[in-house]
């Protein structure tokens, strides 16, 4: 009685149907499922790459300028730089707190945008892991301070803008400010003054304006006072020119539907948030390295300080929630 019954259910197995849903015409068994399974698993992933490498728009006889993602087919450099790219090297600044999806697209991005330009270079992701609101201000005036001496520039970089035009310059800015995020270009922040984004700094220009202020608590502000310091410094600021993707050179990763920013202004912030502060930065920064974590994401390289800033509530009252 068993022996008949194992048969039964051997010859159901055995002859499965290639007509799920009514798709396909014919039978086949198991295997020849599964070869046409894998088949069309590798034309997905053989289109994709078309897609990604750019072949399938000119084969469309369309000519994109920059592309809307970023390739992730391309192997990722073994090493961050090579002494022979040049003598500079790049500190990327990264504020950061509880962005993990838009982390593990930003360092290898970068690490792959900056390698391909020959930019030497070391991504530090600037950890926020106290309680008071955020800070990106601080944060940067920390990475500035324990990016080290083996750089000699820096780039104050949103986690969540991705450069996507090759022709964008990374370069040792030493004329002045270089503000690759320009207003032009920026798919978000139009106004002339705006110096937020991605702007490099020498760090002998970053010290010349002390830094930031430590006064921007939450979101908002901070670059707009930084642009008066560069002015202050008597430091001329440049921008690209000659780039023609306009706001399509950047890809802005930011959900603000359901990631919202901290935009409350609690006491006195909202008359205080428009004044120059002319003696706070650098020099009266007030923090604490918790750790220093070397890590790989995606095999790109970068570390990761977690920072606790610390608050006056005297000077700034607005730094705690609520």
């Amino acid at each position: 009685m068993f022996s008949s019954r194992h048969k039964s259910m051997y010859r159901r197995a055995g002859s499965g149907s290639c007509r799920p849903l009514g798709v396909l015409p014919w039978k086949c068994s198991f295997f020849q499922l599964f070869f046409i399974v894998l088949l069309l698993g590798f034309l997905s992933l053989f289109w994709l790459q078309l897609s990604c490498s750019g072949d399938v728009a000119r084969n469309r006889g369309v000519q994109a300028t920059v592309p809307e993602k970023p390739c992730m087919f391309e192997p990722l450099p073994q090493l961050p730089d090579d002494p022979s790219w040049g003598p500079h090297r790049l500190a990327v600044l990264v504020p950061f707190r509880e962005r993990f999806e838009e982390l593990l697209a930003f360092v290898p991005h970068m690490h792959r945008f900056l390698s391909r330009k020959k930019v030497r270079h070391h991504i530090f992701i600037l950890n926020q892991v106290d309680h008071y609101r955020f800070n990106r201000a601080s944060l940067i005036n920390v990475g500035f301070l324990e990016s080290g001496n083996d750089t000699d520039y820096i780039a104050m970089h949103d986690v969540d803008l991705l450069p996507l035009n090759e022709e964008l310059d990374y370069g040792f800015p030493a004329a002045g400010p270089f503000h690759v995020a320009s207003p032009e270009l920026h798919p978000l922040y139009h106004y002339s003054t705006y110096v937020g984004g991605i702007l490099l700094l020498t760090k002998q220009h970053y010290q010349m304006c002390n830094g930031m202020s430590n006064r921007f608590w939450g979101w908002g502000r901070e670059d707009d006072e930084f642009y008066r310091r560069i002015k202050g410094a008597g430091l001329q600021l440049f921008r690209p020119t000659g780039i023609k993707s306009g706001y399509k050179t950047f890809q802005h990763l930011h959900d603000p539907a359901w990631r919202k920013r901290d935009q409350k202004r609690i006491a006195s912030q909202k008359q205080e948030q428009f004044k120059v502060d002319r003696t706070g930065g650098l020099t009266n920064l007030q923090y604490r390295v918790e750790s220093r974590t070397p890590l790989s994401v995606a095999g790109a390289p970068c570390t990761v300080l977690n920072i606790l800033l610390e608050c006056d509530p005297s000077e700034t009252p607005w730094c705690a929630f609520g």
